[in-house]
Protein backbone atom coordinates (compact mmCIF):
# COMPACT_ATOMS: atom_id res chain seq x y z
CA UNK A 1 0.00 0.00 0.00
CA UNK A 2 1.14 3.69 -0.10
CA UNK A 3 1.56 4.95 3.41
CA UNK A 4 2.95 7.84 4.91
CA UNK A 5 4.89 8.14 8.12
CA UNK A 6 5.10 11.82 9.97
CA UNK A 7 7.43 11.82 12.38
CA UNK A 8 10.94 10.11 11.64
CA UNK A 9 12.81 10.56 15.12
CA UNK A 10 13.81 7.79 17.51
CA UNK A 11 10.87 5.54 16.60
CA UNK A 12 9.45 6.98 13.64
CA UNK A 13 12.54 6.20 11.56
CA UNK A 14 12.97 2.25 12.00
CA UNK A 15 8.98 1.98 11.93
CA UNK A 16 9.16 3.65 8.20
CA UNK A 17 12.07 1.28 7.53
CA UNK A 18 10.51 -1.71 8.90
CA UNK A 19 7.35 -1.12 6.40
CA UNK A 20 9.49 -0.23 3.90
CA UNK A 21 10.83 -3.64 4.17
CA UNK A 22 7.77 -5.46 3.91
CA UNK A 23 7.01 -3.94 0.58
CA UNK A 24 4.93 -0.89 1.45
CA UNK A 25 5.35 2.12 -0.69
CA UNK A 26 6.18 4.80 2.05
CA UNK A 27 6.13 8.83 1.95
CA UNK A 28 8.03 10.51 4.95
CA UNK A 29 8.04 13.87 6.44
CA UNK A 30 9.49 15.62 9.19
CA UNK A 31 9.91 18.95 10.36
CA UNK A 32 13.66 18.45 10.72
CA UNK A 33 14.29 17.66 7.02
CA UNK A 34 17.71 16.36 7.29
CA UNK A 35 16.48 13.41 9.37
CA UNK A 36 14.90 12.54 6.30
CA UNK A 37 17.98 11.88 3.98
CA UNK A 38 19.05 7.66 5.41
CA UNK A 39 14.91 6.81 4.74
CA UNK A 40 15.38 8.72 0.88
CA UNK A 41 18.38 6.54 0.33
CA UNK A 42 16.60 3.33 1.55
CA UNK A 43 13.58 4.04 -0.65
CA UNK A 44 11.46 6.49 0.86
CA UNK A 45 9.54 8.83 -0.72
CA UNK A 46 10.67 12.66 0.54
CA UNK A 47 7.55 15.09 0.72
CA UNK A 48 7.59 18.70 1.27
CA UNK A 49 4.93 19.06 3.24
CA UNK A 50 1.93 17.64 5.27
CA UNK A 51 -0.49 18.55 2.49
CA UNK A 52 1.58 17.03 -0.49
CA UNK A 53 2.01 13.66 1.72
CA UNK A 54 -1.87 12.84 2.15
CA UNK A 55 -2.39 13.58 -1.61
CA UNK A 56 -0.39 10.14 -2.62
CA UNK A 57 -0.98 7.71 0.19
CA UNK A 58 -3.69 5.57 1.82
CA UNK A 59 -3.00 5.82 5.60
CA UNK A 60 -0.63 8.09 7.54
CA UNK A 61 1.33 6.99 10.79
CA UNK A 62 2.03 9.65 13.21
CA UNK A 63 4.63 9.29 15.55
CA UNK A 64 5.02 12.82 17.08
CA UNK A 65 5.69 14.74 19.97
CA UNK A 66 2.26 15.46 21.54
CA UNK A 67 -1.43 15.80 20.63
CA UNK A 68 -0.69 19.30 19.50
CA UNK A 69 2.28 18.33 17.05
CA UNK A 70 -0.66 15.98 15.55
CA UNK A 71 -3.50 18.78 15.42
CA UNK A 72 -1.22 21.05 13.74
CA UNK A 73 -0.20 18.38 11.10
CA UNK A 74 -3.83 17.77 10.31
CA UNK A 75 -4.20 21.44 9.29
CA UNK A 76 -1.51 21.57 7.46
CA UNK A 77 -2.95 18.44 5.30
CA UNK A 78 -6.37 20.60 5.06
CA UNK A 79 -8.48 18.99 7.53
CA UNK A 80 -10.81 22.00 7.49
CA UNK A 81 -11.09 22.32 4.37
CA UNK A 82 -14.09 21.25 1.92
CA UNK A 83 -13.52 18.99 0.62
CA UNK A 84 -10.99 17.82 2.62
CA UNK A 85 -7.99 15.89 1.46
CA UNK A 86 -8.36 13.64 4.14
CA UNK A 87 -11.33 12.24 3.06
CA UNK A 88 -11.34 8.31 2.37
CA UNK A 89 -8.02 8.67 4.37
CA UNK A 90 -6.49 6.83 7.17
CA UNK A 91 -5.02 8.73 10.03
CA UNK A 92 -3.22 6.42 12.76
CA UNK A 93 -1.83 8.27 15.15
CA UNK A 94 0.38 6.04 17.23
CA UNK A 95 2.43 8.71 19.67
CA UNK A 96 1.37 9.25 23.34
CA UNK A 97 -1.10 11.37 23.74
CA UNK A 98 -4.20 12.45 26.52
CA UNK A 99 -7.46 9.70 25.90
CA UNK A 100 -9.18 13.74 25.47
CA UNK A 101 -6.68 14.98 22.52
CA UNK A 102 -7.53 11.37 20.80
CA UNK A 103 -11.09 11.66 21.17
CA UNK A 104 -10.89 15.34 19.64
CA UNK A 105 -8.68 14.43 16.74
CA UNK A 106 -10.74 11.42 15.88
CA UNK A 107 -13.41 13.77 15.82
CA UNK A 108 -12.03 16.08 13.90
CA UNK A 109 -10.88 13.42 11.24
CA UNK A 110 -14.65 11.82 10.62
CA UNK A 111 -15.64 15.41 10.00
CA UNK A 112 -13.05 15.60 6.98
CA UNK A 113 -14.43 11.95 6.07
CA UNK A 114 -11.14 10.40 7.05
CA UNK A 115 -10.77 7.25 9.60
CA UNK A 116 -9.03 7.71 12.77
CA UNK A 117 -7.29 4.83 14.83
CA UNK A 118 -4.79 5.38 18.12
CA UNK A 119 -2.33 2.74 17.96
CA UNK A 120 0.21 3.27 20.54
CA UNK A 121 2.83 1.29 21.22
CA UNK A 122 5.14 -0.23 23.86
CA UNK A 123 8.66 -0.78 23.04
CA UNK A 124 11.63 0.77 22.01
CA UNK A 125 14.24 1.28 19.01
CA UNK A 126 15.10 -2.54 19.00
CA UNK A 127 11.26 -3.45 18.64
CA UNK A 128 10.68 -0.81 16.11
CA UNK A 129 13.71 -1.94 13.94
CA UNK A 130 12.47 -5.51 14.42
CA UNK A 131 8.37 -5.75 14.45
CA UNK A 132 8.16 -6.40 17.81
CA UNK A 133 6.43 -3.30 19.11
CA UNK A 134 3.53 -4.04 21.08
CA UNK A 135 0.45 -1.86 20.02
CA UNK A 136 -2.88 -0.95 21.47
CA UNK A 137 -5.35 -0.40 19.51
CA UNK A 138 -8.42 2.14 19.44
CA UNK A 139 -11.13 2.79 16.68
CA UNK A 140 -14.31 1.31 15.92
CA UNK A 141 -14.19 -2.13 14.96
CA UNK A 142 -14.05 -2.10 11.69
CA UNK A 143 -11.45 0.20 11.25
CA UNK A 144 -9.55 -1.66 13.35
CA UNK A 145 -10.27 -4.72 11.25
CA UNK A 146 -8.93 -3.04 8.19
CA UNK A 147 -6.39 -1.89 9.38
CA UNK A 148 -5.05 -4.38 11.48
CA UNK A 149 -2.70 -5.96 8.65
CA UNK A 150 -0.85 -3.11 8.43
CA UNK A 151 -0.35 -3.02 12.08
CA UNK A 152 1.31 -6.02 11.99
CA UNK A 153 3.84 -5.26 10.24
CA UNK A 154 5.12 -2.91 13.18
CA UNK A 155 4.13 -4.95 16.39
CA UNK A 156 4.03 -8.88 16.74
CA UNK A 157 1.21 -8.43 19.36
CA UNK A 158 -1.40 -6.41 18.84
CA UNK A 159 -4.40 -5.60 20.96
CA UNK A 160 -7.70 -3.89 20.42
CA UNK A 161 -8.88 -2.26 23.53
CA UNK A 162 -11.89 -0.37 22.50
CA UNK A 163 -12.84 2.94 21.76
CA UNK A 164 -10.75 5.66 20.56
CA UNK A 165 -9.60 7.08 24.16
CA UNK A 166 -9.08 3.60 25.70
CA UNK A 167 -5.79 2.57 24.04
CA UNK A 168 -4.16 6.03 24.67
CA UNK A 169 -5.61 5.49 28.59
CA UNK A 170 -3.68 2.66 28.21
CA UNK A 171 -0.52 3.38 27.18
CA UNK A 172 -0.54 6.03 29.80
CA UNK A 173 -0.85 3.85 32.39
CA UNK A 174 2.28 1.70 30.93
CA UNK A 175 4.15 5.03 30.65
CA UNK A 176 3.12 5.81 34.43
CA UNK A 177 4.68 2.07 34.92
CA UNK A 178 8.02 3.18 33.01
CA UNK A 179 8.70 6.22 35.46
CA UNK A 180 7.86 4.58 38.91
CA UNK A 181 8.94 1.09 38.65
CA UNK A 182 12.65 3.42 37.46
CA UNK A 183 12.64 5.88 40.18
CA UNK A 184 11.80 2.85 42.59
CA UNK A 185 15.01 0.95 41.37
CA UNK A 186 16.66 3.98 40.76
CA UNK A 187 16.15 4.84 44.83
CA UNK A 188 17.10 0.87 45.50
CA UNK A 189 20.08 1.06 43.92
CA UNK A 190 21.25 4.33 45.42
CA UNK A 191 20.70 2.92 48.55
CA UNK A 192 22.67 -0.26 48.22
CA UNK A 193 25.85 1.66 46.62
CA UNK A 194 25.85 3.87 49.85
CA UNK A 195 25.58 0.87 52.29
CA UNK A 196 28.51 -0.95 50.33
CA UNK A 197 26.95 -3.18 49.57
CA UNK A 198 27.47 -5.95 46.50
CA UNK A 199 25.50 -4.76 43.38
CA UNK A 200 25.53 -8.64 42.28
CA UNK A 201 24.04 -9.69 45.42
CA UNK A 202 21.41 -6.97 45.18
CA UNK A 203 20.35 -7.83 42.17
CA UNK A 204 21.09 -12.08 42.64
CA UNK A 205 18.00 -11.43 45.58
CA UNK A 206 15.95 -9.51 43.25
CA UNK A 207 16.28 -11.58 39.83
CA UNK A 208 14.64 -14.13 42.24
CA UNK A 209 11.82 -12.55 43.67
CA UNK A 210 8.30 -11.48 42.97
CA UNK A 211 9.77 -7.90 42.99
CA UNK A 212 11.53 -8.21 39.73
CA UNK A 213 11.18 -6.82 36.69
CA UNK A 214 13.64 -6.82 33.42
CA UNK A 215 13.68 -3.26 32.83
CA UNK A 216 15.63 -3.03 36.31
CA UNK A 217 18.50 -4.95 34.34
CA UNK A 218 18.01 -2.94 31.11
CA UNK A 219 18.79 0.11 33.09
CA UNK A 220 21.73 -0.93 35.40
CA UNK A 221 24.30 -0.58 33.44
CA UNK A 222 23.67 2.89 32.64
CA UNK A 223 22.67 3.76 36.27
CA UNK A 224 26.31 2.39 37.40
CA UNK A 225 28.35 4.03 34.89
CA UNK A 226 26.52 6.81 34.81
CA UNK A 227 26.12 7.24 30.93
CA UNK A 228 23.03 8.30 29.60
CA UNK A 229 23.58 9.44 26.48
CA UNK A 230 21.96 7.55 22.70
CA UNK A 231 18.46 6.97 24.70
CA UNK A 232 16.46 4.70 23.56
CA UNK A 233 13.30 7.25 25.64
CA UNK A 234 14.19 10.43 26.51
CA UNK A 235 13.59 11.97 29.91
CA UNK A 236 11.68 14.87 28.03
CA UNK A 237 9.35 12.84 26.68
CA UNK A 238 8.37 10.39 30.23
CA UNK A 239 7.98 14.00 31.78
CA UNK A 240 5.01 14.98 28.85
CA UNK A 241 3.59 11.47 29.44
CA UNK A 242 4.32 11.19 33.61
CA UNK A 243 2.34 15.03 32.99
CA UNK A 244 -0.71 13.33 31.04
CA UNK A 245 -1.05 10.68 33.35
CA UNK A 246 -1.58 12.77 36.46
CA UNK A 247 -3.95 14.83 34.23
CA UNK A 248 -5.67 11.57 33.21
CA UNK A 249 -5.94 10.05 37.20
CA UNK A 250 -7.55 13.45 38.01
CA UNK A 251 -10.30 13.35 35.37
CA UNK A 252 -11.22 10.24 36.98
CA UNK A 253 -11.49 11.23 40.29
CA UNK A 254 -8.10 9.09 41.34
CA UNK A 255 -5.14 10.59 43.91
CA UNK A 256 -2.56 11.59 41.64
CA UNK A 257 -0.13 10.62 43.74
CA UNK A 258 2.47 8.43 43.93
CA UNK A 259 2.84 9.45 39.98
CA UNK A 260 3.23 13.35 40.54
CA UNK A 261 6.14 12.47 42.77
CA UNK A 262 7.58 10.62 40.41
CA UNK A 263 6.71 13.85 37.44
CA UNK A 264 8.13 16.09 39.98
CA UNK A 265 11.74 13.84 40.24
CA UNK A 266 11.64 13.37 36.50
CA UNK A 267 11.02 17.14 36.09
CA UNK A 268 13.86 17.97 38.39
CA UNK A 269 15.97 15.20 35.84
CA UNK A 270 15.50 17.93 32.89
CA UNK A 271 15.52 20.80 34.56
CA UNK A 272 18.79 19.36 35.77
CA UNK A 273 19.66 19.11 31.70
CA UNK A 274 18.81 15.06 31.37
CA UNK A 275 16.07 16.21 28.93
CA UNK A 276 17.51 14.36 25.74
CA UNK A 277 19.10 12.07 28.26
CA UNK A 278 18.24 8.23 28.79
CA UNK A 279 15.34 8.26 31.44
CA UNK A 280 17.87 6.16 33.55
CA UNK A 281 19.26 9.59 34.49
CA UNK A 282 16.75 9.71 36.95
CA UNK A 283 19.72 7.74 39.10
CA UNK A 284 21.66 11.57 39.52
CA UNK A 285 18.61 12.89 40.97
CA UNK A 286 18.01 10.32 43.34
CA UNK A 287 21.56 9.25 44.08
CA UNK A 288 23.23 12.33 42.94
CA UNK A 289 27.03 12.11 42.78
CA UNK A 290 29.43 13.65 46.00
CA UNK A 291 29.95 16.94 45.55
CA UNK A 292 34.14 17.46 45.17
CA UNK A 293 35.47 19.52 48.28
Amino acid sequence: MNIGVIGTGLMGSPMALRLLSAGHRVWVYNRTPDRLKPLELAGAKVSATPLALIQNVEAVIFMVTNGEAVRSLLEDMGVSECPSPLNHKAIIQMGTIAPAESQQLSQMVAQAGGTYLEAPVLGSIPEAKNGKLIIMAGAENEAYQRWQPLLQCLGTTLYYVGPVGSAATLKLTMNQLIGSLTAAFAQSLGLVQAAGIDVDIFMAVLRQSALYAPTFDKKLHRMQTRQFADPNFPTKHLLKDMGLFVSAAKAAGLSPFPAESVRQLVEQAVQAGFGDDDYAALFNIVSPLPKPE
